[in-house]
């Protein structure tokens, strides 16, 4: 493999993981059989990360942390340095080679493995990390792992069978522990083909790579560093780390994220950590961003989300109206229309001097009137943070054929506060059999066009305050760039737009219709 680039090293990597799921899972499903095979590859990095280090730590000594740990003048010091450093302890007694050991060992010796090993070891390493600054990030963190499943065995034996396959295949891999990029790359991608394979379910956790790679270089044009960076809506916090590859430094003072999913929330600090960011650099919290607002007085500098588009929420709930993140507008979403709660939050938490939002969010947004039309009459006018709008391909998401659009915010628009920039990147994708994608030259189209701010033929629209007023603050796409040649054409592409615009409208006028019951109270 060392003869391969980074990108084509990490794919082989991830193809292997990805059959040995398949080999593996029997008729488990996918969404629940990754937390088993990536909680495993996480445990074989913790445990060689482990070794690595200590190792490191006792060169001088000329001795290995396995043969320094259990004499008296190194026992307490190797504790104390793996806590500072890792966060965590993995004794030699749990490390992932001597579970490979025990499972390895011949038929008959009373020392063969168990499923409880690996249930010991699991638990060994959480508790020590108990009382510790770590606490938070590793509390739980194994809890997907259900080794107890029946779906795994109806029997200890039969569990221990199978879990021993998927340690043994995971041990059989050959990969750099030391080749951070590599090994996390390889991870998000096994993690993006779970999600593939998963259909529906996959935007819970997984944002396609093309778009998180489109809306982190957007996120954090001019920026070589970010003082914060925060995802409220964080999935597997594949976002969160895409932003980190956009600064040129490569440096972020510190991460925040929020997931409401429980094993996302698990997956989202296992692919931190397994990407070399320190349990000291980011928090991620569990827990529902419309009602729970973790972050609290933070302001970050940059943010970036996908998150569930028009999701119902009880309006009624108690504090809402008076929650700061959202009081200030003066109205709250329909109850099946959350998307701008989310944007709210973001808006609040946003820095003032440097702040900035990349999201993706359903075109409703854009349009919805009613409540929705005096939110984004507040954000546009009020606040003056609406830098941009772009619309994007359709079927560009795991499951779906849905087309979203890519909202820009800046607390500072400068020189550009007098305009909103208007983008139709509706035909930039390469077409594929289950999914569009987001190929470079396409996100380089769109990001040098939002840079420049030009007007370009069914392509940008640079639209002045006053252009958006008389639109009464209406942010569709069509009202400001024509989706298609009028010209007779037989061309499929320019007709599959004609059809993209005709359902724009008819999103718009069901909006339209749907505010006029709500008035009637019907």
């Amino acid at each position: 493999m060392s003869k391969l680039d980074s990108s084509a090293q990490a794919q082989v990597l991830a193809s292997k993981l990805w059959e040995i799921a398949n080999e593996l899972r029997g008729t488990m499903d996918a969404s629940k059989f990754k937390n088993y095979i990536l909680g495993t590859i996480f445990y074989r990095y913790l445990s060689e990360h482990t070794e690595r280090y200590l190792n490191e730590q006792l060169v001088n000594d000329e001795l290995t942390y396995e043969e320094a740990f259990p004499l008296d003048d190194y026992h307490d010091d190797l504790i104390a340095c793996s806590l500072s450093e890792l966060g965590y302890v993995i004794k030699p007694v749990h490390l992932f080679r001597t579970l490979v050991q025990k499972i390895q060992a011949p038929v008959g010796e009373d020392d063969r493995f168990s499923i409880e090993d690996y249930e010991k070891a699991i638990k060994a390493l959480t508790d020590s990390t108990v009382g510790q600054d770590s606490e938070t990030t590793f509390a739980g963190l194994f809890d997907d792992m259900r080794l107890q499943d029946k779906e795994l065995g109806r029997t200890v034996a039969e569990r221990t069978k199978l879990i021993a396959s998927v340690i043994t295949k995971v041990n059989e891999l050959d990969f750099d522990l030391t080749d951070i990029d590599l090994l996390g790359t390889a991870y998000m991608q096994l993690i993006a083909l779970f999600a593939s394979d998963a259909g529906k379910k996959a935007g819970e956790f997984f944002t396609p790579t093309c778009l998180a790679k489109l809306v982190a270089t957007l996120a954090t044009i001019g920026l070589s560093e970010a003082k914060s960076v925060g995802d409220c809506t964080c999935g597997s916090a594949s976002m969160l780390l895409e932003v980190q590859k956009h600064l040129s430094a490569h440096k972020v003072g510190h991460f925040y994220g929020q997931e409401k999913n429980a094993s996302n929330y698990n997956l989202a600090r296992m692919n931190m950590l397994m990407h070399g960011i320190s349990y000291r650099d980011f928090t991620i919290y569990n827990g529902d961003t419309l009602t729970e607002d973790h972050y609290d007085k933070v302001k970050l500098t940059v943010q970036v989300c996908n998150p569930p588009y028009s999701l119902k929420y009880e309006p009624k709930t108690p504090g809402l109206k008076s929650d700061p993140r959202y009081k200030d507008a003066g109205k709250l979403p329909r109850k099946n229309q959350a998307d701008f709660l989310f944007l709210e939050h973001m808006i609040y938490h946003m820095d003032p001097n440097d702040g900035r939002i990349a999201v993706l969010l359903p075109h409703g947004v854009l349009f919805r009137n009613g409540p929705d039309e005096t939110i984004r009459k507040y954000i546009i006018q009020n606040l003056n943070c609406l830098d941009a709008v772009i619309s994007l391909p359709e079927n560009l998401f795991h499951g779906t054929d849905i087309s979203v659009c890519l909202l820009l915010l800046k607390a500072d628009r400068g020189v550009n506060k007098d305009n909103i920039v208007f983008i139709n990147a509706n035909s930039e994708f390469s077409p594929g059999v289950n999914q569009n994608t987001l190929d470079q030259e396409h996100i380089d189209k769109i990001v040098n066009t939002y840079i420049k701010r030009e007007n370009k033929d069914k392509f940008a629209y640079v639209a002045s305050m006053e252009d958006v007023a008389n639109n009464n603050w209406n942010l569709n796409i069509t009202r400001y760039i024509p989706i298609f040649d009028e010209k007779p054409s037989i061309d499929i592409k320019s007709i599959g737009f004609e059809i993209q615009k005709i359902d724009m409208a008819k999103q718009e006028a069901v909006a339209k219709v749907n505010s006029l019951l709500e008035q009637l109270d019907l």
